[in-house]
This record gives structure tokens, sequence and C-alpha cells, in this order.
């Protein structure tokens, strides 16, 4: 059971550009190989040289809220016995420019702020492939 979204939630579709993001059970990234320019979510041209070619870049997985939301009201009926549930904006650390948005788990609504320090958590989930999704979640550092 996971502890926000429903089980029958719909998962990501899973490509090349995401594949190391989703399946790795790290915070995988891309970084472009002309100017060295990390970027998320992964595209195919680099938005700081337009260049085409990227490679792997490994987060260390931390950051801290840099802005978030509290969802009082479902946007989906599968999400009422959840509310209310945090989203957060997470800067990473490593990558200030790069901000991720994830559900924030084990905080009550009430206790998140801006700054606090996070960790990236997977959530590990079977797609209809069969393939084994480690979906970015956060927590807060211990």
């Amino acid at each position: 059971m996971r502890e926000i979204l429903p089980d029958d939630w719909t998962l990501p579709v899973i490509d090349a550009r995401n594949e190391a993001f989703f399946c790795s059970g790290r915070l995988t990234l891309r970084r472009c190989v002309g100017c060295q320019l990390v970027q998320h979510p992964p595209e195919d041209v680099c938005s700081g040289c337009q260049g085409v070619d990227f490679e792997a870049c490994e987060s260390t997985g931390r950051g801290r809220v840099h802005s978030y939301t509290v969802a009082h009201h479902p946007a989906h009926p599968a999400l009422v016995e959840h509310v209310p549930y945090a989203v957060v904006l997470v800067e990473l650390d490593d990558h200030p420019h790069v901000r991720i948005v994830g559900n924030l788990l084990g905080v009550p609504p009430e206790a998140v702020h801006i700054g606090q320090a996070l960790r990236a958590v997977w959530e590990e989930v079977e797609d209809e492939q069969g393939r084994l999704l480690k979906l970015p979640q956060w927590a807060l550092v211990d």
C-alpha cells in the first residue's frame, strides 16, 4: 500500500530519458555533455546550450523545501481518504537550480515549512510490464 497515492494510480511511462530516474533507486538526472548543465525533467535538448548529448548524473538525493502546497481537496476521487497531504518542491543541495516535485512522507501537513532538510526515499511498485519502478518521494533528514 502506498502512503499517499492509491495502489491503482497511474504510473509514469518509462522511456530512455527517464528510465534511470524511475528505475535505479538513485536520484539520477541528466547532464549536458556540451555545457555540463544538469536539468530536470529530462528533455531532448539542453536548456542552456541547445545541445542534444546527455550523460547520467547522480544527485546525493538531499535537498530543502523550496515551496509546498497542502492538498485539502482531492484532485481525484481515489485521493479522498488521503487529504490533507503535502506536495513539496525540493531544491537539490548539489544542484540548487534543479527542483523536483514530490510527496513529503511521514510529516503532518501543518508541520511542513520552507527550508526543511529532506532526503529522497523510494517507493517500489511494479508497472504493467512487470518492471520494478522506484518512485522518488521525500522524507525529513534524520
